[in-house]
């Protein structure tokens, strides 16, 4: 690759490149690793073929997220995984910075504390690049298997305001997850539903309706007082889900191809 001021450059290519290359962004990481990101111009995307689906998703941390279809995708824990190893190079690298500290060293010139530092951000590199992946291939299933998809939105912020749940949250990355359908459901003529964040979908019963108030997360199963059915929460919240996209829409953007719903 030809880079100004630089010449030519080895790099190993990911993927092809399509259309007309405009321009090339050098990114420096702190694992030591370069990347360089090139943007194309290139046509729109085209629509894809009509499947006449539609899936409620509930997402949850237990498991990632619970289809309306009875189906759950279960949750990597990509964090949790990799939390031993981590610890264990965080405490090495925490002791080679009380030594330089001792001996009155600049770290900048400890190399020992120098392949610490890079071998502690590769492995949190590593971590961030194994929740993209995911992230990446659950979404595009997603996008070609539905024409429609409804997921509840979520106040993250808020939730991570609770210390016991907070390093959970981050981990499963709800976030992420949905801005990736927004883009995807716009690229390829799909349709992203946003149930209110307040819709009840968890105490209503998706078989008659029947609502039945708040419930501690504790309970994962509940009978119905009205009709007597043994719903799963998550399943029961996911169908509910679903079954809200229903409801007359208060505002649509078609522009990236989403639409709230309030109550």
């Amino acid at each position: 690759m030809k880079l100004p001021k630089l010449g030519l450059v080895k790099f190993k290519q990911t993927r092809a490149l399509e259309g007309r290359m405009m321009r090339a962004t050098i990114h420096s990481h702190a694992s030591g690793r370069f990347s360089v990101s090139i943007t194309c111009e290139v046509p729109e995307f085209q629509p894809l073929p009509k499947t006449y689906e539609s899936i409620g998703i509930d997402l949850g941390i237990t498991d990632f997220a619970i289809l309306s279809d009875g189906r759950k995708v279960d949750n990597q824990r990509f964090t949790a995984k990799m939390a031993k190893n981590l610890a264990r190079a965080q405490r090495k690298l925490s002791r080679r910075y009380e030594q330089a500290k001792k001996d009155s060293r600049d770290v900048r010139d400890c190399t020992n504390y120098q392949k610490q530092r890079r071998k502690v951000a590769r492995l949190r590199e590593k971590v961030a690049f194994q929740r993209e992946d995911f992230l990446h291939k659950l979404t595009t299933a997603f996008i070609r298997q539905y024409d429609v998809i409804c997921v509840e939105d979520l106040n993250t912020k808020g939730m991570l305001k609770n210390h016991k749940l907070a390093k959970a949250i981050r981990d499963v990355s709800w976030s992420s997850f949905v801005q990736k359908l927004t883009y995807k459901a716009k690229w390829y003529g799909r349709e992203l539903v946003k149930i209110n964040r307040f819709f009840p979908s968890s105490q209503l019963c998706h078989v008659c309706g029947h609502r039945d108030g708040k419930k501690p997360l504790a309970i994962r199963e509940w009978v119905c007082s009205s009709c007597h059915t043994t719903l799963d929460r998550d399943i029961n919240a996911s169908r509910n889900i679903l079954a809200g996209r229903r409801i007359t829409p208060f505002r649509s953007n078609p522009t990236v191809g989403t639409t709230e719903l309030a109550y």
